[in-house]
């Protein structure tokens, strides 16, 4: 058996074990999968928004937070990190509006959210703390279906699910579909305290949980994912609310999307070298969450080489034939020559994407009652994310990988 064979068979058999593990959690786990608890008491909150060049959305965003059900938000405050445009300015007006809402400005720009956050986090005084994007909308009962977890005193942050909220562009459509696998995802993962991000848009923590892990790490793109392992790390626990929603705007063109993905990748490595001596330690964070993140990073490099190789040779071998087929002047291809029974290889990579569609499509129907702003997904859509998108992926996080070891680690 030669070496890319063991490896195409290696990649399959891991695929095989996510895909049952992800399923047999599911099973297991499916009755509580939107469940959330009534508070104990009426914990008081802050939310902090980070803000920087948010003109064209953070008005919207104190709106919606302004319209929360839960009657223990005390204060908003947005942190305007130096901003160009008009973003101090209408966050001003609501100032003057509601006593709830507090603006500050930083000294100077902070260069990246996690600055901007820890900023404002100085003004906290509350028994918890949110945050959520200047771009980001979170639903009125949001709030209300996340306070409840922490009726648990070992809880030290609980997250939301993430809904794209501008879908009039096929890129934009297509990361709807996979904002809706990742949230999915992310819930099973809960169920074996395994959540491994506190996403930007809306996320929750007890203060003094908050206060222990020292906020945010500001050397770190990603400091959603770096504050949730060290959570971790701290032996606090960490849930999410399924049916707490937040919608949020993602980029719609190539670009941008291409530059906050190196930055989520490029992030999400730091963390990773960051925590590496937690591995097999710190409970879940290094027996489950560090391994996942190294081996799906890997499934999915050596994935698109394995793929990339085979395809090449097939086509090199196709070229070298027809070639000698031509100056032979025999025939190209016969008929007693062609094979139409497909291999054990082939058969494996066909059960395994037809799984993998099996495991999305159950995703989006996790998301379709909720999700009542939208209607539901198409397949053409679907096809995109599942045979085009998914298949670019692996280039950027190679490129992240580059930029990692390169040290070309900006915002």
């Amino acid at each position: 058996m030669d070496f890319f064979t063991i490896l195409y068979l290696s990649l399959i058999f891991i695929g095989f074990y996510y895909f049952f593990l992800f399923i047999l959690i599911y099973f297991q786990n499916r009755k509580h999968m939107f469940e959330y608890f009534k508070p104990l008491k009426e914990y008081s909150l802050s939310i902090v928004i980070p803000c920087f060049n948010g003109g064209e959305n953070i008005g919207r965003t104190i709106e919606n937070l302004l319209k929360s059900d839960y009657p223990g938000l005390k204060k908003i405050i947005i942190v305007d990190d130096c901003s160009t445009d008009n973003s101090y300015e209408i966050a001003k007006d609501f100032e003057k509006k509601d006593k709830r809402v507090l603006v500050v400005q930083t000294p100077k720009n902070t260069g990246g959210a996690a600055g901007a956050k820890n900023f404002g986090a100085q003004f906290v005084k509350t028994e918890l703390i949110g945050f959520t994007d200047d771009d980001s909308y979170p639903s009125k009962d949001a709030i209300s279906k996340m306070v409840g977890f922490f009726n648990d005193e070992k809880v030290g942050a609980v997250t939301s699910r993430v809904l794209v909220r501008n879908r009039d562009k096929l890129l934009a459509r297509v990361q709807s579909i996979e904002y809706k696998v990742i949230a999915f995802t992310r819930k099973l993962f809960g169920f074996i305290d395994s959540i491994y991000v506190t996403n930007g848009p809306l996320s929750i923590y007890r203060k003094k949980a908050f206060d222990n892990v020292k906020g945010f790490d500001e050397k770190n793109l990603t400091e959603d994912i770096e504050i949730t392992w060290h959570f971790i790390a701290k032996a606090w626990k960490v849930h999410m609310a399924l049916n707490a929603l937040v919608y949020t705007v993602v980029p719609h063109k190539f670009k941008p999307w291409l530059n906050q993905r190196l930055r989520w990748n490029v992030g999400g490595i730091q963390t990773l070298d960051k925590y590496k001596k937690s591995v097999f330690k710190c409970g879940m964070l290094g027996f489950f969450i560090m391994p996942y993140f190294f081996v799906a990073w890997v499934l999915a490099i050596f994935g698109l080489g394995f793929v990339i190789y085979r395809f090449s040779r097939y086509l090199f071998v196709q070229y070298l034939a027809t070639t000698y087929s031509i100056e032979a002047q025999t025939a190209v291809i016969r008929f007693s020559e062609l094979n139409l029974s497909p291999t054990i290889l082939f058969f494996f990579g066909v059960v395994l994407i037809a799984l993998g569609i099996f495991y999305n499509f159950t995703a989006l129907a996790y998301s379709r009652k909720e999700d009542k702003e939208f209607k539901g997904e198409n397949i053409t859509n679907v096809v995109t994310y599942m045979f085009i998108y998914l298949l670019f992926y692996p280039i950027v996080l190679v490129t992240s990988i580059y930029k990692f070891l390169t040290k070309n680690q900006t915002w």
